[in-house]
């Protein structure tokens, strides 16, 4: 059998080529994909070409094999039905997969996660930025009655918004693109333009502020928001891009911390309550109670791949999250 993937050629360009697929043995199955969502993160990055070239993809998922190097396979949010089982999920079941673009793919029953019945297919493709989210909430800590500040309102900076305000924390975001703040406020989170939080916060700053903005400048100047010995959690990836830190007599006398925050792993203090499926489970549950569809804004069929990444290459106004749509 072949199918056709989408292959990362250069920095910022992306060619759609054929690939044979492996026979469906026992305990594997043949998905046909409805839809895939592109990452603004590690995506953006690999495009481009921000990311060191023999950086391992990811070894904790069969699919996403190899490294950084052109050409190379990339993708990692594909939702589509089990076309052919010889596994433990029946034909016809919709599933969500860690699977670069491709319009079909063979994986294991056990590398895919089941959607309830009804989910919407395009909403589902946005199921890893919602367990990052959950993630960045639970690295977060007890936030009830806390003033928490997000910084950055794409897809995961306004899903970590909406689960934190879910946990009892007031959050104020900040966010540059006054279309971004408005869908922000609009689902229920103050959102100020950077230059106005200093203004919004309390005169002694705040016990935590997540950095998501993906952008190398925020951190730095971030820091002089924060209280005595606040914390300033990183779920922003810069790739190769150098991020200045000013880390002189403020920054140690103040006893700040910088943490990172990663969905790859559970963290220790939490593992004995928590651990992938969990997580998991709990994302999927998610999908249905938070108001997802209002960032699914844009979606490109998958012949026109590369006029989704040039897209979001150039911050479009009224883009997003897009996804690929397939036949």
């Amino acid at each position: 059998m072949r199918a056709r993937r989408l292959l990362f050629v250069a920095p910022r360009r992306v060619e759609l080529a054929p690939v044979e697929l492996p026979d469906v043995a026992s305990g594997r199955l043949l998905v046909r994909t409805r839809y895939s969502g592109i990452s603004t993160g590690t995506e953006l990055l690999g495009y481009r070409g921000l990311l060191d070239p023999d950086l391992p993809v990811d070894e904790r998922i069969g699919a996403l094999g190899g490294t950084f190097r052109y050409p190379f396979p990339y993708g990692y949010s594909c939702v589509g039905e089990v076309e052919r089982s010889a596994g433990s999920v029946p034909a016809g079941t919709q599933v969500f997969a860690f699977h670069p673009h491709q319009d079909r793919f063979v994986v294991g029953d056990d590398e895919v996660v089941t959607l309830p019945a009804g989910t919407d297919p395009r909403v589902a493709t946005l199921f890893p930025y919602v367990e990052t989210g959950l993630q960045l909430s639970l690295d977060a800590g007890h936030v009830a009655r806390e003033t928490v500040v997000v910084l950055g309102l794409g897809v995961v900076g306004t899903i970590t918004a909406l689960l934190l305000q879910r946990a009892g924390a007031t959050v104020i975001a900040a966010e540059p693109a006054a279309e971004r703040r408005a869908l922000a406020a609009g689902l229920g989170i103050p959102a100020v333009a950077p230059e106005d939080l200093p203004s919004r916060l309390p005169p002694d700053g705040v016990p935590l502020l997540l950095e998501l903005s993906g952008s190398p400048a925020v951190l730095g100047a971030a820091l002089d928001l924060l209280a005595h010995e606040g914390t300033a959690l990183v779920g922003s990836w810069y790739g190769t891009q150098p991020v200045a830190l000013p880390l002189g007599g403020a920054f140690h006398r103040r006893r700040l911390t910088i943490r990172s925050s990663q969905v790859s792993t559970v963290p220790a203090g939490i593992s004995a309550r928590w651990d992938v499926g969990r997580r998991r489970q709990v994302a999927v549950g998610l999908l249905g109670e938070l108001p997802l569809a209002e960032l699914a804004t844009t979606e490109f069929a998958f012949d026109e791949a590369p006029a989704a990444y040039a897209a979001l290459d150039a911050q479009e106004p009224g883009v997003v999250h897009a996804a690929l749509r397939y036949q």
